[in-house]
């Protein structure tokens, strides 16, 4: 064992002992970030070259700073995003409603589907659609000037059409034209403030994460956003906790003018997001 491999270790188990719910991992991922090497190379670098640098970094972790803002970069799918402070980091849990979204857009068989983001914070799931679909049209917005931030850094010569704004009032200029609306809006209710990680808590932006008492605020709100912005037979998907199963499909209901709407378990298989079709006339 090298010198690197063998702090690593001892990275590992600090990290375990502050309670870091991945310590092996991010213990080789900051090693791997200030060695500028992937984690399957630590190996191969020398004792002489080793950073005490990646002490700083174990110890901004060990305070459960998140990762990704130590090393600015989060993994989504097939990408590498910068983020940072001021936007919420993708989550593993988001890349299913993305996978379940292009499952759905495909099996339109439009030519060139639109597809809104909206809320799209770091444009994580804009980028993914836009690279993974690859005739679409996406369009993305944001509300907050810090998130919309990195989300131009991250869409820099993309096709996404990206703007600021509320995605309760944003594209009028696209009603009754878009073939799919998802979302990762807030959805934590504001009394389990407590209960969240601290790297969610401390670290990611409020505007990101709480949407009223029982977290479904936004949700209430995109719903009508998402029924003005598509045209029938067009689909909406938007993602919520998995406590929230069986709840948000009944805000797309019937008498809104929805149909089919259900929810759709997460790799753990959790309910985790709702699609609804916007009911043909």
């Amino acid at each position: 064992m090298n010198l690197l491999l063998a702090e690593v270790a001892q990275a590992a188990q600090r990290l375990a002992d502050a309670g870091v719910p991945s310590p092996r991992f991010d213990a080789e991922e900051l090693a791997a970030y200030v060695h500028d090497v992937k984690r399957g190379q630590l190996h191969t670098v020398a004792d002489a070259d080793f950073d005490a640098r990646y002490w700083e970094a174990v110890a901004r972790r060990e305070a459960r700073e998140p990762l990704q803002h130590i090393t600015g970069r989060a993994f989504f799918r097939y990408l590498e995003l910068q983020v940072g402070p001021g936007v919420f980091v993708p989550r593993p849990e988001t890349e299913s409603v993305v996978g379940w979204a292009i499952d759905a857009v495909r099996a339109m068989d439009v030519a060139e589907p639109r597809i809104v983001d909206l809320c799209t914070g770091s444009g994580a799931i804009a980028l993914a659609l836009a690279q993974e679909v690859p005739r679409s049209r996406v369009h993305a917005v944001e509300l907050s000037p810090q998130a919309l931030e990195w989300a131009r850094r991250n869409t820099a010569g993309s096709k996404v059409d990206l703007r600021e704004g509320d995605a309760l009032t944003a594209f009028p200029d696209l009603n009754g034209q878009v073939d799919l609306v998802v979302s990762n809006p807030p959805y934590i209710p504001t009394t389990e403030r407590a209960l969240m990680a601290p790297e969610a808590r401390d670290h990611d932006p409020e505007l990101a994460l709480f949407s009223g008492t029982d977290g479904l605020d936004a949700i209430r709100g995109i719903e009508r956003t998402a029924h003005r912005l598509l045209r029938p037979g067009g689909v909406v998907v938007i993602e919520h906790a998995d406590s929230q199963g069986g709840q948000v499909p009944w805000i797309f209901d019937e008498d809104a003018g929805w149909a089919d709407a259900a929810d759709h378990p997460d790799l753990n298989n959790r309910p985790r997001f709702t699609s609804a079709r916007k009911a043909t006339p």
